[in-house]
């Protein structure tokens, strides 16, 4: 395989809009392609960098500062890097955009709101509308969605299979990875 370049896919999205999904068909598919490739999981980072920050916009901002930043690492040292966390505000998005420049690939995985709620195993959106989960995104805290993406996924019109051929398709496009062809034969 050809010497790997960085890039980060930035996954926005609901809660419930695929992101999770897609990424783990991607790093299946990416890993078999040779890929050393990092996921930087919003529930995880969550967990182990940004432990003790609430859902406030101030604690959800550093939150997405702290991926970024990760993202921004790995990528300027030819670490491909996929992010799946909601990132609901289209201002951190831009500022992760701009540290990371033409690395940085926003992936929208949209889906209604009420597909969302449907697919919700955890059922996060029934106790967000019972009050009891405050600042939840969709329902009590806002979602900007992006205007520009460089990929607009639609979860409820496509499966999640062709939403990661999708993707890979335009890294392909792009020569951020080597074609499937090419991966199998080196």
């Amino acid at each position: 395989m050809a010497s790997e370049q960085g890039f980060c896919l930035w996954f926005t999205g609901l809660s419930g809009s695929g992101k999770t999904t897609i990424t783990t068909l991607l790093v299946k598919e990416l890993r078999k392609r040779g890929s050393k490739l990092e996921v930087l999981d919003g529930d995880i980072v969550r967990e182990n960098l940004s432990k003790g920050l609430g859902f406030s916009k101030e604690d959800r901002d550093t939150n997405i500062r702290r991926i970024a930043f990760v993202a921004d690492l790995l990528s300027r040292n030819d670490v491909p890097v996929i992010t799946a966390a909601i990132s609901p505000y289209r201002e951190i998005r831009d500022e992760a955009r701009k540290k990371m420049g033409d690395r940085f690939i926003e992936v929208y995985t949209q889906a209604p709101l009420e597909v969302c709620e449907e697919r919700d195993v955890k059922g996060l959106y029934a106790k967000a509308r019972a009050g009891e989960i405050k600042e939840f995104t969709g329902i009590s805290d806002p979602y900007e969605p992006p205007e520009n993406p460089e990929i607009l996924i639609q979860t409820d019109k496509q499966s999640p299979e062709e939403s990661a051929q999708q993707i890979l398709d335009y890294l392909e496009r792009r020569d951020l990875i080597p074609a499937a062809e090419l991966a199998t034969a080196s």
